[in-house]
């Protein structure tokens, strides 16, 4: 497989858009077939080797085709040089993108950067699902409530159900019942989002509902990837969403009234500002 970078975009772009961002850069190293290795190079040339963990990990990896296909996310390992590996077999032909979250100790700020992974081949896309606000996984239903807007914050929450039941007894993954990943269809802008609440906070549900707070960044199609544990056993919910304009022009309501403040607004993080 052959390894691309996309360089760095504006500023104001959304996250997994940039290979560099604040003096770090993501550096593929050339590694056996099957297996992912790259550094993060900080401010100074040199390889990072000290991280601040986010969710019980100090980087979290996150692969998917550019059709949207095939989500994976995972935690490599790092070694004394700096370099981290990670098994992977890509073993469809496509483009690969491939992201790194991650917060040096030296700063403390979360960053994601990516690059893309090419794969030779005979390449066939996988026709993108139509929305829909239930997903099965494995003799799950998951169901998706909330109505994402384009650059307005929104509170969704999803809801998991086996053999038509509500599961109240989910396991901790990463500290939080449940993390998603959302990506734009097209460039594969990235949001890494995590649950309001802790597990063992004495507040937060094990279930059936794991609350988000999200805000897209632009009208169009999305694809929502939901990680939880149950039975010891990690699953991934998978949901198209499409994003339209917000009912109301910011900070007004449909009267011209201003609208009445969010009361989920700040309770959940998303990756690219801090974690929560």
């Amino acid at each position: 497989m052959t390894v691309h970078a996309h360089h760095a975009a504006a500023p104001t772009a959304p996250e997994g858009l940039r290979v560099s961002r604040d003096g770090y850069t993501l550096v593929p190293v050339a590694a056996p077939a099957g297996t992912f290795a790259f550094r993060i190079d900080g401010p100074d040339g040199a390889p990072v080797r000290e991280y601040l963990p986010q969710h019980d990990k100090d980087l979290h990896l996150i692969v998917v085709r550019r059709d949207l296909s095939g989500f994976r996310h995972v935690h490599p390992v790092l070694g004394e040089d700096g370099v981290w590996t990670q098994e992977l077999t890509l073993d469809r032909a496509g483009t690969y993108r491939v992201f790194t979250d991650f917060a040096p100790a030296a700063t403390g700020t979360p960053l994601t950067l990516a690059v893309d992974v090419h794969v030779a081949g005979d390449f066939r896309p996988v026709p993108l699902p139509a929305p829909a606000p239930t997903a099965e996984v494995d003799g799950y239903t998951v169901t998706l409530a909330g109505e994402p807007a384009a650059g307005q914050g929104a509170h969704i929450t999803l809801s998991v159900a086996r053999d038509g039941r509500p599961v109240t007894d989910l396991e901790p993954y990463l500290a939080a019942f449940g993390h998603l990943v959302v990506l734009r269809e097209g460039d594969l802008a990235y949001l890494h989002v995590h649950p309001g609440g802790a597990p063992g906070d004495g507040v937060t549900p094990a279930g059936p509902e794991i609350a988000f707070h999200t805000e897209l960044p632009s009208v169009g199609t999305y694809r929502f990837f939901l990680d939880f544990k149950h039975g010891g056993v990690v699953r991934t919910a998978e949901f198209t969403v499409e994003a339209g304009k917000p009912a109301a022009t910011a900070g007004e309501s449909g009267h011209g009234q201003p609208a009445a403040a969010d009361p989920h607004a700040g309770r959940h993080g998303h990756h690219g500002h801090h974690y929560g």
